[in-house]
């Protein structure tokens, strides 16, 4: 009976630890998702509590709830149509995506920088730009 509660306790180990791995890897799979839905509110769940965004060039250094209004703002004036990440690199506790947003019959390129805290992955930086 010992021997199989040990059992018991080690698979679920290794369950938990190969979930928490794959929540680290598919840490993208959500924010993609948010924004190509146009979904600031959910995407601002991922932000870190102080962040910089920055949308068409204009940057700035804004708390959360800050960089959420400005999101908004910009998926009312771009309404999503698609989003695709092109790239995605780590390194350490640091991630990195980069994505094509196609919004507002325009295309724009889409830059994330993540890192890793107590409360898990958190957006440092969020880029928007135009592409020419």
């Amino acid at each position: 009976m010992r021997a199989i509660l040990k059992i018991i306790a080690l698979f679920s180990a290794l369950l938990l630890a190969g979930e928490a791995r794959a929540e680290g890897d598919d840490v993208f799979v959500p924010i993609a998702k948010y924004i190509s839905r146009g979904d600031a509110e959910s995407l601002t769940a991922w932000f870190a509590d102080n962040l910089e965004i920055s949308i068409l060039s204009l940057s700035t250094d804004s708390s959360r709830s800050q960089a959420s209004r400005i999101l908004k703002n910009f998926f009312k004036s771009y309404s999503p149509r698609s989003f695709a990440i092109t790239h995605t690199a780590t390194q350490g506790n640091l991630k990195y995506a980069l994505g094509t947003l196609n919004a507002g019959g325009e295309v724009f390129e889409v830059t994330i920088f993540m890192s890793f805290s107590e409360s898990g992955y958190r957006i440092q930086q969020l880029k928007i730009d135009r592409i020419p």
